[in-house]
């Protein structure tokens, strides 16, 4: 894999979003640049500085620029976009990208790359196996998109099942597949 490579991380609102930093650590300890892009939900787990520390980047939060920006933000994200990863991703998200709704910096971003989506599915059991989650899995599968896990194990709710955030070290693995 060639040094230098972007990634863009979208994290969402999930009780798995604190396996993001070591992701982050790990891409970056493989040479990649990542810059972070969090949902409001996400907000309420971790705090951008967390991932600004650990990245070195700027984290994106909403869908409006900074005052002063030329950018239009969710392009520019998109096209410096080597991969886009999101992990955690909430059943949330995948319906969003799934139906094409753009209400939020990553959504937008996620429609306007033209960059590999790695998807990685975080939630609970029952939301995982449910039959809308699972169409769009189906949908965006069939459109391109990857998927990475979820893998079964103890959920935040106190049950076992499917719906646990793939292991790190398989994440990025597959990351680093993708940039090769």
């Amino acid at each position: 894999m060639k040094k230098n490579k972007h990634i863009i991380l979208g994290v969402t609102g999930s009780i798995a979003i604190y396996k993001s930093c070591e992701i982050i650590r790990q891409l970056r300890k493989d040479g990649c640049e990542v810059t972070v892009v969090m949902t409001r939900e996400a907000g309420e787990f971790v705090k951008p500085a967390l991932f600004q520390g650990l990245s070195g980047n700027r984290v994106y939060e909403g869908l409006f620029a900074a005052p002063g920006s030329r950018d239009i933000e969710h392009v520019s994200l998109a096209e410096k976009a080597d991969v886009v990863l999101i992990a955690p991703a909430t059943a949330n998200i995948i319906g969003k990208i799934s139906s094409g709704v753009c209400d939020d910096l990553l959504s937008c971003v996620v429609c306007a790359t033209r960059a590999p989506v790695m998807i990685c599915p975080a939630m609970n059991n029952n939301m995982f196996v449910n039959k809308v989650v699972q169409e769009n899995i189906k949908k965006l599968r069939a459109f391109g998109y990857d998927f990475i896990g979820p893998k079964k194990g103890q959920l935040a709710c106190g049950s076992a099942g499917m719906g646990c955030l793939e292991d790190v070290t398989t994440i990025v693995k597959e990351v680093k597949k993708a940039l090769s």
